[in-house]
């Protein structure tokens, strides 16, 4: 679609006629009004007699200058730009016991993890993702931004032990506060707008930071903590040998959901996490407002270049005028 981004430029388009008539007011018998600043506008007084030819090519340059500086422009199909709404960080347990294949497809917990959360990565385009790996100590891995590709890409190739064999799900927590904080102070959303999806499949047994401690801390910043317990579900058989996840706090991760005003869920193969992390896109759905922007191709360069090759014969002309 053609546009005009700058319309009013239109009105210079009488501005020769107007300096002409200025001129003739300003000589004796010109008129009965005598302005005394017209002797500075110097127009040639050739121009009064000029063929129509000449009066022709003169007028297409000055429309051709007048019509670049409208910035005439091409407008293309609008195109959908994602805004930055909500801020969550996932906080992915990457302790030893995350290699355990007890979910589903001869997968471990991480690789069943890694595949439904990079879906729900990909999902929440408009929001800033940030992404924590954790073990004895946690890692910002991708601090918070709306390139949720690279965030997915990130996770993917996170790896069991990177963070150590331990699970200290108190500095995971402090360690998205401090994220969160500093993102604030820099002008980012509040953090009350944040959100925390914290992955696990144990209890906390490292870390300096007692995890309902952290937990208090972020209800009091506004931070929700939406706690994951991921394992088969704990069994026991008729000998007395049990089987599944019997590590996992589900105790903690519960009060850590309350404290916070988050939610905890339960996800014993890749349908349950998959349906957890639906209920928590629900919960918190994309708040970044569509917007869209039309890309625009400038044409101004044409008229111009056409004023300037029309400029030479004019003036040429003019000198032999002259």
């Amino acid at each position: 679609m053609f546009h005009l981004a700058w319309p009013w430029m239109a009105l210079l388009l009488p501005l020769p006629w107007l300096m002409l008539r200025v001129r003739r007011t300003a000589e004796p018998g010109g008129s009965a009004l005598y302005l005394p600043f017209a002797a500075s506008v110097t127009v040639p007084a050739a121009t009064a007699t000029l063929p129509r030819g000449m009066l022709a090519l003169l007028t297409a340059v000055w429309a051709l200058l007048v019509l670049a500086a409208m910035r005439p422009q091409w407008l293309g199909q609008p195109l959908p730009v994602p805004t930055s709404g909500r801020q969550i960080i996932l906080a992915i347990d990457c302790s030893g016991s995350m290699a355990t294949e007890d979910m589903e497809g001869g997968e471990s917990r991480l690789q069943v993890i890694q595949d439904v959360a990079g879906r729900f990565i990909d999902q929440r385009r408009g929001d800033q993702i940030g992404l924590i790996l954790f073990g004895t100590q946690p890692y910002l891995q991708a601090p918070l931004t709306t390139d949720v590709s690279t965030v997915h890409q990130f996770l993917n190739e996170a790896v069991v032990g990177v963070a150590g064999p331990q699970t200290a799900i108190g500095d995971a927590i402090g360690l998205a506060i401090k994220e969160l904080r500093q993102r604030e102070r820099a002008g980012g959303a509040a953090m009350h707008q944040s959100v925390l999806i914290l992955l696990t499949d144990g209890g906390n047994d490292a870390g300096v930071m007692p995890p309902l401690e952290a937990a208090r801390l972020a209800a009091q910043t506004g931070l929700r903590i939406f706690t994951v317990g991921v394992g088969a579900a704990a069994e026991q058989s008729f000998f007395g040998l049990s089987s599944g996840n019997t590590d996992l706090d589900v105790d903690l991760l519960k009060k850590i959901a309350s404290i916070t005003g988050g939610e905890y869920f339960r996800a014993t193969d890749a349908d349950a996490l998959t349906a957890a992390y639906h209920e928590i896109d629900e919960l918190e759905p994309v708040s970044g407002h569509k917007q869209w922007l039309r890309p625009a191709a400038e044409w101004f360069a044409w008229p111009l270049g056409l004023a300037l090759l029309l400029s030479v014969p004019a003036a040429w002309l003019m000198s032999e005028r002259i």
